[in-house]
């Protein structure tokens, strides 16, 4: 009678890989007769969960720092000198407050001037309109000319344009006399400070940056598939590392309309209010989305749901033997680790848990303390 070697693998948490990959090697003298569903397989405990029924709330994980969701780089509009600069990182401000003044005496003078030739024009046209009433008048006496009567009509209508023009100007040089002045976009605290008082600045150098961190904000990434669950107006709970044991409850403010080309993944926006300024904006946190919870099911270990060709399935252990079962999965919580299957799998059902071990439907398998003793060589 021939005698053909029994495989045996032991499995540990995290290890099974290794030891899978082991058996494999362990196993290649065995006899051509000999298949992989014909070997036993030695689960641990560890490696084996029954699949209960219970309600899972489908959450979806994200993390990265929380800034402030306002943030507003203020610069320079013309180029000359800052002065007057009243500001330093911290200092509150208010919505149209001046944070300093850029000296420009080009701009200034300029502004000067057009309105002076405003101040002419309207002058101009005074005398023009005086000049018209009156030629009018002697026209109508008849000691006039009807020539000196258009020639008073023409004066006015130049008049009225050289104001028009004179006012346009003026309101071009105002308008570039007025951002000298340098104010504060929104309400908030100034983080940065880029100049000092004195120094030259050119238009568009940056000046100070205005912060509001009472609402922060934290941008995530999360995969093609979560991001289907992920809807704004979504309840987020935040978690941070600086301030373990506390939760903070915050919403999902907007979702990236297309995928990364690089990633694959969609970027997520969501806010944590932040009134009292009780958390310091920058701080790295993990945000949980709270995508809505299902009816009672069976639910397993995230772990025990595999994907193949044909879809997900799980590895059922039936009395002694390993079947592949295709499943379908619904609700899934990162947090506890549990997903959810909606058809393919019972209450009570036996499945394996552990990421490493796989096998071919039809594997034998045993328990660890009932499995036989390997053969030693």
């Amino acid at each position: 009678m021939t005698s053909y070697p029994t495989c045996v693998l032991r499995s540990v948490r995290g290890m099974s890989f290794l030891i899978i990959a082991a058996t494999a090697v362990a196993c290649s003298g065995t006899k051509g007769g000999d298949t992989a569903a014909s070997r036993t397989v030695i689960l641990s405990a560890a490696d084996v969960v029954a699949a209960t029924t219970a309600t899972v709330e489908s959450t979806v994980q994200v993390s990265g720092a929380l800034d402030p969701a306002d943030v507003v780089r203020v610069r320079a509009q013309v180029a000359g000198t800052i002065r007057d600069l009243r500001v330093d990182r911290g200092t509150k401000v208010s919505k149209g407050q001046e944070i300093a003044r850029v000296e420009a005496q080009g701009v200034t003078s300029q502004a000067e001037g057009a309105k002076a030739n405003v101040a002419s024009a309207e002058a101009s046209l005074a005398v023009a309109r005086q000049r018209l009433d009156a030629g009018k008048k002697l026209f109508a006496a008849g000691a006039t000319s009807q020539i000196d009567l258009k020639t008073a009509e023409a004066g006015h209508d130049a008049a009225l344009a050289q104001l028009a023009a004179a006012r346009a100007v003026n309101a071009s040089a105002s308008e570039a006399a007025g951002r000298t002045s340098i104010k504060s976009p929104i309400d908030g605290w100034v983080s940065d400070r880029n100049v000092e008082s004195g120094e030259s600045v050119k238009s568009d150098d940056a000046v100070v940056t205005v912060v509001d961190p009472r609402t922060l904000e934290l941008k995530g990434q999360v995969g093609a598939v979560d991001a289907a669950r992920v809807r704004t107006g979504q309840k987020v709970t935040f978690t941070l590392e600086a301030m373990p044991g506390q939760t903070f409850s915050g919403t999902v403010a907007r979702v990236d309309p297309v995928a990364s080309a690089a990633t694959r993944q969609v970027g997520v926006f969501v806010q944590l209010p932040n009134a009292l300024g009780k958390i310091v904006a920058g701080q790295f946190a993990h945000g949980r989305i709270h995508a809505g919870a299902s009816a009672k099911s069976v639910v397993v270990p995230v772990n025990a749901v595999r994907t193949g060709d044909k879809g997900a399935y799980v590895l059922v252990v039936d009395g002694s033997v390993v079947h592949r079962r295709p499943v379908v999965i619904g609700a899934r919580d990162d947090e506890t680790g549990v997903v959810a299957i909606t058809s393919g799998l019972k209450d009570g059902e036996r499945v394996v848990v552990t990421a490493g071990v796989e096998m071919a439907d039809g594997t034998t398998v045993s328990t660890a303390s009932t499995a036989p003793a390997a053969k030693e060589k």
